[in-house]
């Protein structure tokens, strides 16, 4: 019965590799297992997890980051990204706390957010957006006839869906 279990549990961990590994591989520009350090972010949301910068930064720091070229090796990777979907960490924030966050930003309370205060509010406070970043979300955000982001429609494409990004049964 063990036995079982844990063939169970190996088939999950090499099924996880491979997603990590197929992850990696894409940002993996010289096809030599290595990725600049600034792609880890991008890899690591693109498994379905959602941390912070800081959050990132943090496991970087338990990743062997090849100084001062700045490259990360798969097989350092591996393991921590490995431990990070078993634990099931940085999940997606769920609908009801987006709302809010948006809600707490429009003080009139009139269900849209201007760009001005879009902007200030995104690239002043908290954990701010740099310049391509807001000039993203502004392309897709806001309603190009009024210049304002209406929240309420705009959640739900924010709202993930975790059997979806999450395909293993952990």
């Amino acid at each position: 019965m063990a036995d079982k279990q844990e063939k169970a549990e190996d088939g999950l961990v090499a099924e996880i590799e491979k997603k990590i590994t197929e992850a990696f591989e894409v940002f993996d520009r010289e096809s030599n297992k290595t990725v600049d350090v600034k792609e880890i972010g991008c890899i690591v949301r693109s498994l379905g997890c959602f941390p912070s910068e800081a959050e990132v930064q943090e496991l970087l720091a338990q990743i062997e980051v090849e100084e001062p070229s700045g490259f990360v090796h798969l097989e350092k990777f591996l393991p921590v990204m490995t431990k990070v979907l078993l634990d099931r960490r940085f999940r997606p924030i769920p609908e009801d706390v987006i709302l809010h966050a948006f809600e707490a930003l429009d003080e009139n309370k009139c269900g849209y957010i201007t760009k001005e205060d879009l902007v200030k509010h995104l690239t002043e406070e908290g954990e701010p957006f740099t310049q391509e970043e807001m000039e993203d979300m502004l392309a897709v955000a806001l309603d190009p006839e009024t210049n304002t982001l209406h929240y309420r429609d705009y959640r739900i494409k924010l709202v993930v869906d975790e059997t979806k990004t999450f395909p293993f049964n952990v």
